[in-house]
């Protein structure tokens, strides 16, 4: 058993998996590994003395990048479906927001805008339902080292060990799309965008509905990668409990 899957007990192949998706401030990452308030002693946060909406108090211009749009899909790799489970703007309080924060490429590519997150689903909320829906699933993501190891996985979400971790969609369709290295001399493959890897491995089928044009929203993306797992599945060249290249895994 890998270390993603520790503390779970037993399994079995899992059938049913969710894939989620984040639309992020940044490409940095959230500033810090662990909770800057918790209590060394205690082994618990100042923040949960107040309750969830003590987060929604904090200035967020010092945490790094932030999720600003989440979505999450349930895909059933027997049944060959796609489910949508769960969507939110994330809200923060943006008058804090440096000017960097509120010209993010997201903000300034998508139709998401600064004043819809300033006005979304507060982030303890948002925290609280995902944390719900995750915990003691399996999960993946297209590219775990961004949506998981420098987002879900660090302050605020801290969702490290709730669920247990399928193979990167990512990783897979890198094999199957064999792009060459940008890098002069580099034999290994680079790992292909969502919207190139949809295309070229479902060979112009869209059931995510898409019409050609990703729109980097959490939910549509998190369908365009959901679909795409189902059609490698299906191909034998998606294999859901293989960790090689994540962390070291071989």
């Amino acid at each position: 058993m890998s270390d993603f899957c520790s503390g779970f007990g037993e399994f079995e192949m899992p059938d049913k998996i969710l894939v989620l998706d984040t639309e992020t401030t940044g490409l940095n990452g959230a500033k810090y590994e662990r909770d800057p308030f918790m209590d060394p002693f205690f082994k618990r946060s100042s923040l949960d003395a107040y309750g969830d909406s003590k987060y929604d108090q904090l200035d967020w211009s010092k945490y790094g990048d932030l999720v600003v749009d989440i979505g999450i899909c349930e895909v059933s790799l027997k049944d060959r479906t796609v489910r949508d489970v769960y969507s939110a703007i994330v809200g923060y309080d943006t008058s804090t927001w440096t000017d960097e924060m509120r010209t993010s490429w997201i903000f300034e590519n998508t139709d998401l805008t600064v004043e819809q997150v300033h006005n979304g689903v507060p982030f303890s909320q948002v925290k609280r339902e995902v944390t719900e829906i995750v915990k003691g699933r399996w999960l993946t993501t297209y590219n775990v080292q961004y949506d998981l190891d420098k987002f879900l996985y660090r302050f605020p979400w801290n969702l490290k060990g709730i669920f247990m971790e399928c193979r990167d969609i990512m990783f897979s369709a890198k094999d199957i799309c064999k792009l060459k290295s940008q890098y002069y001399g580099r034999s290994d493959y680079r790992y292909p965008k969502l919207d190139y890897a949809y295309e070229h491995i479902l060979e112009g089928a869209d059931p995510a509905g898409i019409n050609g044009v990703q729109d980097h929203r959490a939910l549509s993306d998190a369908r365009v990668a959901s679909h795409l797992m189902i059609k490698m599945n299906d191909d034998g060249l998606y294999n859901r409990m293989d960790m090689s290249g994540r962390h070291g895994h071989l």
